[in-house]
Order: C-alpha cells, then structure tokens, then sequence
C-alpha cells in the first residue's frame, strides 16, 4: 500500500522547522513519515534524507514545502527530482507551487510542464541564494571599511598591566587573582601578555 512521506530541512540548527511539519501535518503525513535534517550552512550531510529514500517505494507520495529542500543548487535539485520521480517512482507535491505535483497531468504535456516549472524554480532557487551570499559580503565590505568590527570586542588591559605581570613574575601574587583583577581568561592573559611584550620591544 502506498505512503504518504514529508521531507523538512531547515539550514541551521536556530532555525524554526515548525511551519514545515504544520503544513505537512495539514496534507495528513503522520508524524512518524516525517523526517527532519537540521544542519549548518556549510554541511550539506543528510541523514534523515538518505533514510527517507531508502524507505520511499514506487507509488509512494512524497510532500515538500518549497523546491529548494531537495537540494543546495539547481542541478542536485534537478537531480534528486529526477531520482525519486524516474528511478523510484514516486510522487512528490510541492507546497509552495501546486504546478509542482506530479499526481496531475501524468499525460506528456503534464509531465513536460512540471519539468520546465521544475527547471526554473531550480535556476531562481539557487539565483537568489547566490545573491544573498553576494549581499552580505558586500554589506560585510561596507562595514569594515566604516571601522566596524565583527567578532568578539577586544577585552583593554588594565593601566597597571604591567606592574601585574611583574608582580606575578616575582611570585608576588597568584596567576588566578591576576586574571581575576584583569577580568581575563588564562588564554587570554597570555595572548595579551605576548602582544604586551611585542610593543615593549618595539
């Protein structure tokens, strides 16, 4: 008999993947033919979905929310689209975009609709990613050449840095009241106290 999966992918582990399993829940896909890949921007490792292709059979229906779950760029889209539609012989519907639901039109001209929305929605999936990533790294460039600074603030020695260190040199005080007194990590301290000793030499 037939079943009915959903596929959810969000791109990091922050990001919310409610809205997907809703509207997957709302399309009658149990909670248990649900599977969940929550992963980095960098990784692209998916072991919920290599389960679900194994699991999926011919005649199976497979829901998505939007194209761009199936893959990181227009050809592993095109790609896995073909795979599950051809290989395994499934069916996928696609959420977002009712033209994507390859239980219509099984007829050529259905089909041949489906794969050019398909290649499209593909090129603009992966167009607008890349655009994204081009946004940020001009707003990126923008801001350091304005002085901002990303990363942590850098913590400012103490005026007494030095006396500090001397007396901690001599066993006058403890290494942990130093870095209490200078309000510092022992990695810290000691990156700091390497800088400190670069400008003394200078």
């Amino acid at each position: 008999m037939a079943q009915i999966y959903g596929y959810v992918r969000v791109s990091s582990i922050d990001q919310n993947e409610e809205r997907q399993i809703v509207e997957l829940s709302k399309r009658n896909v149990l909670s248990r033919n649900i599977y969940i890949d929550k992963q980095s921007g960098k990784s692209f490792e998916r072991p919920q979905y290599k389960k679900l292709i194994k699991k999926l059979k011919h005649g199976d229906l497979l829901y998505i929310l939007s194209i761009d779950r199936l893959g990181r760029n227009y050809l592993e889209i095109q790609e896995q689209w073909r795979m599950l539609t051809k290989e395994k012989g499934v069916d996928i519907c696609v959420i977002d975009m009712p033209l994507l639901d390859t239980r219509n039109g099984k007829d050529l001209m259905g089909t041949f609709i489906a794969d050019l929305v398909l290649q499209i929605l593909s090129f603009v999936a992966q167009n607008e990613r890349e655009n994204i990533r081009k946004r940020q790294a001009q707003g990126i460039a923008v801001a350091k050449a304005k002085g901002i600074k990303f990363g942590r603030p850098e913590i400012a020695l103490p005026e007494n840095f030095g006396e500090l260190v001397h007396d901690w040199e001599k066993k006058k005080i403890p290494l942990p009241e130093v870095l209490e007194l200078c309000k510092m990590s022992k990695a810290t301290f000691y990156r700091k106290l390497r800088e400190y000793r670069l400008l003394e030499q200078k």
